[in-house]
C-alpha cells in the first residue's frame, strides 16, 4: 500500500467512526423524543465552562433563556464547517430581530490551532449572531462528552493534521435542553420557522 493510499484510508477510517458515532447521538435524540415516560432532562448537554473569541467565559448556563444551535468544528476544516456557519448565518439572517433571541454556538475541537484571536477572526465571515468557543483540550473533551460529539486528531503527511468530528447541529430549548439534530438541508425560511417555534 502506498503512502497516499495509507492516507486516504487513514482519513477514510476515522470519517467512518466519526459517522458511526453521529447515528449512536441521533438514535438517543429519538428514543429521547418518542420512549413513553421519558425523562424531561436531555441525555445530550450539560455542564461545561470556555472561553468565546472574545475572551469571556461561558458556560452551560448562558445558553437558558433563549433557544441556540450548537455546532463543534474547527477552523483548518475545508468544507463541513464553513458550509455549516453559512447556513446558520442565513437563518440569522432570515430571523431578523428574532435572531437577538436565539443563540449560535461554535465549539471547536481543535483547540490546539483555535485560540480566540484565530475563532474571532474566523468567525468575523459570518453571522455576529455565532459565538466561538474554545478551551485546553481537557475543557473540549469535557463537553464533547457531554454532548455525546466525536472528534479525534487525523495526522497528514509533512507532519500536519486534521481534525474528524461529529457534524451534527444541536437545538437546545430555553432551559438548555436538547431537542433534537437541527437540520439544515432545507431552505433558510424553513430553518428559521422551525427555530422560531422554540422562541
Amino acid at each position: 500500500m502506498t503512502r497516499q493510499q495509507t492516507r486516504i484510508f487513514t482519513v477514510f477510517a476515522a470519517f467512518l467512526a466519526g459517522l458511526v458515532l453521529s447515528l449512536g447521538v441521533i438514535l438517543i435524540a429519538r428514543e429521547h423524543m418518542t420512549a413513553p415516560g421519558a425523562p424531561q432532562a436531555a441525555a445530550i448537554g450539560g455542564p461545561f465552562r470556555l472561553t468565546d473569541q472574545d475572551g469571556r467565559v461561558v458556560t452551560q448556563e448562558d445558553l437558558k433563556g433563549r433557544p441556540s444551535l450548537v455546532f463543534f468544528g474547527f477552523t483548518h476544516c475545508p468544507d463541513v464547517c464553513p458550509t455549516t456557519l453559512f447556513d446558520i448565518s442565513q437563518i440569522m439572517a432570515v430571523l431578523g430581530p428574532d435572531a437577538d433571541r436565539t443563540r449560535a454556538v461554535f465549539i471547536t475541537v481543535d483547540p490546539e490551532r483555535d485560540t480566540q484571536s484565530v475563532l474571532k477572526d474566523y468567525l468575523s465571515s459570518f453571522d455576529p449572531h455565532l459565538t466561538g468557543l474554545t478551551g485546553d483540550l481537557t475543557e473540549i473533551t469535557t463537553v464533547a462528552k457531554e454532548y455525546r460529539a466525536y472528534f479525534k486528531k487525523v495526522p497528514l503527511d509533512g507532519g500536519g493534521y486534521t481534525m474528524d468530528h461529529t457534524a451534527i447541529t444541536y437545538l437546545m430549548d430555553k432551559e438548555g435542553r436538547f431537542v433534537s439534530p437541527f437540520n439544515l438541508k432545507r431552505t433558510p425560511e424553513a430553518a428559521a420557522a422551525d427555530l422560531r417555534r422554540q422562541l
